[in-house]
């Protein structure tokens, strides 16, 4: 036997669907579950609710394998007799089965629309138990006033006064104020998760920048405000609306510290600003600021102004200069150093090293350049550990050894000087003495044996050929013989962060080529064009080459020589790790 099962649903437009499957089997089931042969998804209709067979005599027997009853023809029975050619209808929840006979017998299965099967329906939902939802709404609104809102606002009104004081271990005294916290505090205000009053410190009022700075009091300002506001670009009408209503009720402007330092959004760490937080400013910052001398910036790939470092461009100057690097400028330091020939692993530098056993080995830049504790910069060089192996300033021999002209101090020089000039010297050779005033002690006496040379080296160590030649420019000052003023400086680029240590993979001669340099006057900073040889800016693709940089990996908002790196706080001076530690706040 064969049954034809036709379903028909409606679309919300009315049109109807209709799908046929045909099932050639004796029997079949109808009911909840999915295994049945018709499958009703009505809480009303049992798992298994009905079966459906022939008789020998071709009736359909329709039988309730539940016990609970099912409608036919507007009657409820457990059981019934369907002769084919008349036709039934069932009736099994809000589903009506139409069963009849043309070739085979077919069951049509439609939903019922009636008001009483809605009812019925109804009666199986949540909302049969519970109040209307004009009601419950009513009730949830007036628990939140009650409860959220009014409890906090009168538990404030009448707390004891409290000092916003954010060394303070006293909790808040404002009760249900956390329901509307919009989460936790950063990682570094998280100890005042108990103290609101800390930063709240007037009610339904932003956090003003005057209850910020007294934590953060030794954060520097990234320029003047009024002079950032006119560096800022226009607001568009949208945002210029929405700054008057926040200014309306009290949120300061958009240089206050809340506009950039967004709190309760979890126990995180302060993430850098984004590059372009910085270009909306200084892409085309000479249109506003026509009077600064910083150049447009975007994209450290794209553009970015030259390096200009701080250095002495003359002799003896009172002051460095900042100077781009696109003028080829030279450093003036007052030093004879040639790098190429220190460096220069077959000269005689190099074979000189090779015979002092502090080095073994030809010389190389850790020799003389020392990395400071914070593994940021160098120390400076000093003649003493450095140099000192090679340029001997040894002027004679004392009982416990041998004296040594004292470096450093001009006048320290002359005094060690004087008592060269009055020491004794031995005889040029023994059993033999010169003649007259040229005799030991007489007037022209002078040592003209294989010291001499050195002794004159020292004894005239200011002079053209003296000892200090060798590394100093020697000059006049007040008619006494001087040396030119040595001017280093500690630091090249103050207004920019590097990372020697995040760069110690690469070779110093890969950046800095004083392999190849001669003269003490060649600045030995690489330039904008070799940083971009890896650097890229922030939207670029890491390779194992290049690196997206952003402006926040060398510069920052408050400090702009340090960047933002909070993982090194560790590792840099305790004054340092204070302004990073506010930034990170």
């Amino acid at each position: 036997m064969a049954f034809l099962i036709r379903t028909v649903d409606f679309t919300t437009a009315g049109r109807e669907i209709v799908r046929d499957r045909t099932l050639d089997q004796s029997d079949l089931t109808i009911g909840r579950a999915t295994d049945n042969d018709i499958h009703l998804p009505d809480l009303a209709v049992e798992q298994h609710h009905v079966r459906i067979h022939e008789a020998p005599d071709g009736t359909l027997i329709v039988e309730s394998v539940s016990g609970l009853g099912f409608g036919i023809d507007g009657k409820t029975e457990t059981s019934a007799e369907i002769a084919p050619n008349a036709g039934a209808e069932l009736s099994l929840g809000s589903s009506r089965l139409t069963i009849g006979r043309e070739d085979t017998t077919s069951i049509t299965i439609k939903q019922a629309e009636s008001s009483d099967t809605k009812d019925v329906l109804r009666g199986f939902a949540l909302a049969s138990a519970l109040p209307s939802k004009r009601i419950m709404s009513w009730a949830f609104a007036a628990v939140i006033l009650i409860a959220l809102l009014s409890i906090p606002v009168i538990t404030h009104l009448t707390r004891d006064p409290v000092e916003n004081d954010p060394e303070s271990d006293m909790p808040g005294q404002v009760v249900f104020d956390s329901t509307w916290s919009t989460g936790e505090l950063s990682l570094a205000h998280h100890s005042l998760e108990e103290n609101c009053e800390a930063c709240h410190v007037t009610p339904f009022v932003s956090v003003q920048d005057a209850t910020c700075l007294t934590c953060h009091e030794e954060l520097g300002d990234h320029a003047d405000k009024p002079r950032l506001a006119t560096g800022m670009p226009p607001f568009s009408a949208g945002d210029a609306l929405q700054w008057k209503i926040a200014e309306s009720f009290g949120k300061e402007g958009p240089l206050g510290c809340v506009n950039c330092h967004t709190e309760h959004e979890g126990p995180v760490k302060q993430e850098p600003a984004s590059q372009q937080f910085c270009s909306d400013c200084h892409n085309d910052l000479d249109t506003r600021l026509t009077d600064t001398s910083l150049g447009n910036a975007h994209d450290f790939g794209e553009e970015h102004p030259q390096f200009r470092p701080t250095f002495y461009t003359k002799l003896a100057a009172d002051k460095p200069m900042r100077v781009s690097l696109d003028a080829n400028p030279v450093e003036m330091s007052g030093l004879i150093f040639p790098h190429d020939i220190h460096m220069d692993e077959q000269g005689g530098v190099a074979r000189m090293a090779l015979s002092i056993g502090k080095y073994g080995a030809a010389l190389e830049c850790s020799d003389c350049h020392t990395e400071t504790d914070d593994k940021v910069g160098f120390k400076p060089v000093e003649m003493e550990s450095s140099c000192e192996s090679c340029h001997s300033l040894v002027s004679g021999r004392s009982g416990s050894g041998f004296t040594s002209l004292r470096h450093g101090d001009v006048d320290d020089l002359r005094e060690d000087l004087r008592k060269v000039s009055r020491g004794s010297r031995p005889a040029a050779s023994s059993g033999r003495t010169r003649p007259g005033q040229f005799a030991q002690g007489r007037r022209y006496y002078s040592n003209f044996g294989r010291p001499f040379g050195a002794y004159l080296s020292i004894s005239n160590a200011l002079g053209p050929n003296g000892v200090c030649g060798e590394c100093h420019l020697p000059t006049t000052t007040n008619g006494v013989a001087d040396v030119m003023p040595v001017n280093l400086p500690d630091q090249f680029l103050f207004h920019g962060y590097f990372d020697h240590e995040a760069h110690k993979d690469e070779t110093c001669i890969s950046c800095h080529e004083a392999d190849t340099s001669g003269e003490a006057t060649d600045l030995l900073i690489p330039d904008l064009a070799s940083c971009r040889d890896c650097h890229k800016g922030e939207a670029a693709v890491k390779t194992d080459k290049i690196v997206p940089s952003s402006c926040a990996m060398c510069h920052a908002y408050h400090t702009p020589a340090k960047p933002w790196a909070p993982e090194r706080g560790d590792e840099m001076p305790a004054n340092l790790v204070a302004i990073l530690e506010g930034i990170k706040r």
